[in-house]
This record gives C-alpha cells, structure tokens and sequence, in this order.
C-alpha cells in the first residue's frame, strides 16, 4: 500500500480482531486501550455476566467510537442450549472404562453407577449404538439400550465425572431450537441495546437460522457458529441464510476427531469466501497467553495460517476475557496479522483461494475495480454503500490496496467493521454523482488513504440508496483540496 500519514486508528493490516469482554477487561480504560491496540469488533458473551454488565461494557465502547470517531463492531453472542449432566454425591464420581453405567431422569444425586441427565430430548433422539460425549469429550461412553426416560451406555473412556459437565451428542439431530428462552430474551435485550451483530450457538440446521433471522427482523446482522459437523452437512443453504459464520473450534473439535478441524476450518472459510460473506476463526488462538505474556510458536503459526487462508477476522476468547495479558493478546494478534500481510507471497495466496463470480454486473464491477486499482495503482477502492453490500463484494475479491467504505447508516459502518479490508466512513448522503466523486476524494485524503495527485477508485450503485445495485466505477485523482 501507499505510504501515508497513519492516524492512530487507521489499522495497517486488512484481516480483523474480535476480541471478548470479561471481567478482565471490561473497565472503561481496558476497553480503550484494547481499541488503540487493534480491536475492531468486541464481542459480549452471553453465556456469563448480567444485562447490567453487558449495557455498561456496550455504553462503554460507544463512548470510546465517540471519542476517537470510528466505528467499532459489537457482537452479541448467545448461549444456546447448554446439556448437562446433573448433579453428584460428594461433588464427582470416578467411571471406569469397560463398566456399564445409567444415564436418566431421576433428579437424585449421581454416583459411580449412574447419573441425572435432565434432558428428555437426547433420549428421544439417541438409539443403541450412539456415543455420548461428557466434558469436552473427555469422557466417551456407548449407548446400549434406551428408552424415552434412560440410557444404559458403556464406559468407553473412563475417568472423573463431576457436577453440571457438558454433555455432547455428535452426528444426532436433538429435538430441539437453537434458541433457548434465556437466549430470546437477552436478544431481545441485545436488539435493543443496538449491537451489530447476533452469533448464534448450537445451530444443527438451516431452519435453526431461518428461526433467528425472524426474531432479528433486520436489526442486526447475524453470524452463525459453526460448533456441529452436522450443521456441516448443510453448510451451504446455512451459508445463504447468514450474514457471516464463524468457525467454533472448540466445540468443533468435541464432536470431531481432532485431525478433522483443520480440514473443516479451510473448507468453512473458502466456502465463506466465495459466497462473501465474513468468516471469523476462533477459539484457543492464543490460548496460552491467558496466564503467559507471549504465546507459543505453534500459536503464532496457527493465526498466521488463519490469515493466509483468507479469514476476515481472528477471535480472542478467554485471553481477553478473563485472562492476565488482554493487551498483550491484541498487541500481538495486531502485530502477527500485519507480518503475514507483508509477506510477498501473501497476495498470491489469497487470489489462489477465490474461484467463480457470480454473473451479476455487481461482482463484473467488483472484480474489475481490483484490476483496475492494480493496474493504475490507486491508493484505494472507495465503495459508496448504504447496506454493505458493494462493499462486501469488493472485500470478496480481496485486492491489495484498503477498502474504504462511505455509508450514511451507521449500523452498516459499524457492521463492516468485521469485513476484511475494510475502512468503514459514516458520512451523509450524496445527492449526485458528482458530489459522490468529490465526496470520495475528500474523505480518501482526510482519512490518509490518498495523497493529493494519487488515484482512487470509486464504485457503487446507481440511482443512490437501492440495496445491491452495483452498477459503476469511476477512477478519480485525489486533489488536497478538493
């Protein structure tokens, strides 16, 4: 790119950071710090804290977007269904691979020979043969004969069996929505509060996100966790359904062999990508850096290989959340994402991911503004966007100079802020095309993406306002003052 004059919060890199609030970070002056550092999106947990935690972290980062006059991406994600065991006598029990052992709906305390798991609808789902997961798959038990309130299973891999662990059903369809009641009401409450983005958890099929994409109507985009292989199966009409995914890992990798996530990883974000829509990578990135100041090798690797797939965006959980070093994760997170993009073979990388168009004149515009960039050397591709999309086919193609893009809504500012490439401007509407040129060229300058005498390109869609039209390109020469 063009060397330019950096304001503090012009980011030298295009993919993007998510970062957790928790209880690590969530005063006014952590959240500050972690902006300036290199967050581009915070995330709210909803799985933990109070309504009242989450509207000051939120009013918190509103201040910060005032102060330093850029839009900052909030994401609310929900908890989703939690399957548990129930509770045990003495807290824990000890099961023994090779031993039989009961699972039903008896609320007694659990022992050595059996355990409450209060969830009617995994026995109504599971048959003989079916493996049950408990504690992140640590332990692995078969089922042998069950009914509509048991199951006799046998240890498959034994070990400590303690109060409340989770419990995972993998390749069976539950019974049941992807929304709990908890989850209905904090979106209620999140819509309201005006995050950007809503991730949904536990999704098993594409009716699961047709579900959510009513309760939202429109008032914020929504991203689906890819936690299940089953919701893998389907990963296409899902994709369609969705603003954008992310892909689980943790959870990922529970219900599939280990050797299978990297394989499944590469799939969602290429898949993500054609369809351009955002993709975030997350869970246990940068893992170690919860309790070290500096992450491992084989950490460093693993983001690196996340952004040379493509990626928009790398996502910090517990480091930010609830970790010793949340600045420390983003600093290096920030610096990590800057290397990989400076790396001569970065660019080449990235084409060798994206295949088809679509044969719409948006995506000939937008495959055509990244050659024409390249080919006269613009400084940058300013779209003009009112729902996102131009600028999103434009981050599809993934060109080499930074994507600025100019929209009057700002709930599609702060929702871009998630977009690889992207330099999101909330601006007033234009009134004609020349204004929109002249707009464009002012705002390049102002924002350090353009020295006067330097080239810009231009796209968007005409008449102004119509979702979706793409329809032109203009390359323009940057004048200081005009």
């Amino acid at each position: 790119m063009t060397s330019v004059k950096h304001t503090a919060i012009r980011r030298r890199r295009s993919a993007k950071i998510v970062a957790t609030i928790g209880p690590a970070s969530s005063s006014p002056e952590v959240i500050e710090q972690l902006f300036l550092a290199g967050v581009d999106v915070f995330r709210l947990n909803f799985s933990h804290g109070t309504h009242d935690d989450h509207m000051a972290r939120l009013e918190t980062i509103r201040r910060v977007e005032r102060d330093h006059g850029r839009p900052i991406g909030v994401m609310m994600d929900l908890q989703g269904p939690k399957l548990r065991v129930g509770r045990f006598a003495g807290g824990a029990a000890q099961i023994r691979a090779g031993k039989r052992f009961r699972f039903d709906l008896d609320p007694a305390e659990g022992n050595a020979d059996r355990a409450t798991l209060p969830h009617p609808e995994i026995f109504a789902a599971i048959d003989p043969g079916t493996e049950l997961l408990v504690d992140d798959g640590k332990l692995r038990l078969r089922v042998d004969a069950c009914g509509p309130s048991f199951a006799d299973v046998t240890v498959v891999t034994g070990g400590r069996i303690s109060d409340h662990k989770g419990v995972n059903v993998p390749n069976v369809v539950l019974p049941i929505s992807a929304l709990t009641e908890k989850d209905r009401a904090d979106l209620a409450f999140g819509l309201d509060l005006g995050v950007d983005w809503v991730a949904m958890s536990f999704v098993q099929r594409p009716e699961d996100v047709a579900e959510g994409r009513k309760l939202i109507g429109g008032r914020a985009a929504l991203l689906v966790k890819l936690e299940k292989p089953l919701a893998l199966e389907n990963l296409e009409e899902i994709m369609e359904l969705c603003d954008g995914v992310m892909v689980a890992r943790g959870d990922l990798g529970v219900e599939s062999p280990p050797e299978d996530v990297p394989v499944l990883q590469r799939r969602i974000v290429h898949l993500a990508r054609e369809a351009g829509k955002p993709v975030i990578v997350a869970t246990q990135m940068l893992e170690s850096m919860i309790n070290a100041p500096t992450p491992t090798r084989a950490e460093a690797s693993d983001v690196a290989t996340a952004i040379y797939e493509g990626a928009d965006a790398v996502m910090l959980s517990a480091e930010t959340a609830a970790g010793s070093y949340p600045l420390e994760a983003v600093t290096f997170m920030d610096r990590m994402l800057c290397r990989v993009q400076s790396d001569p073979l970065f660019q080449s990388q990235l084409e060798a991911g994206l295949a088809t168009h679509r044969e719409t004149a948006s995506d000939a515009i937008t495959a055509a503004a990244k050659q024409v960039a390249a080919t006269v050397r613009a400084s940058a591709i300013v779209t003009y966007t009112t729902s996102g999309s131009t600028t999103l086919r434009a981050a599809r193609e993934r060109p080499d100079v930074a994507i600025l893009c100019l929209t009057s809504m700002m709930g599609t500012a702060r929702r871009m802020a998630l977009v690889w490439g992207v330099h999101a401007v909330h601006t007033k509407d234009v009134s004609s095309f020349a204004d929109m040129v002249q707009k464009a060229c002012r705002i390049a300058h102002a924002e350090g993406f353009a020295e006067s005498g330097e080239r810009i390109v231009i796209t968007a869609g005409v008449p102004f306002g119509t979702p979706g039209a793409t329809n032109i390109l203009r390359i323009a020469w940057v004048h200081a003052h005009g």
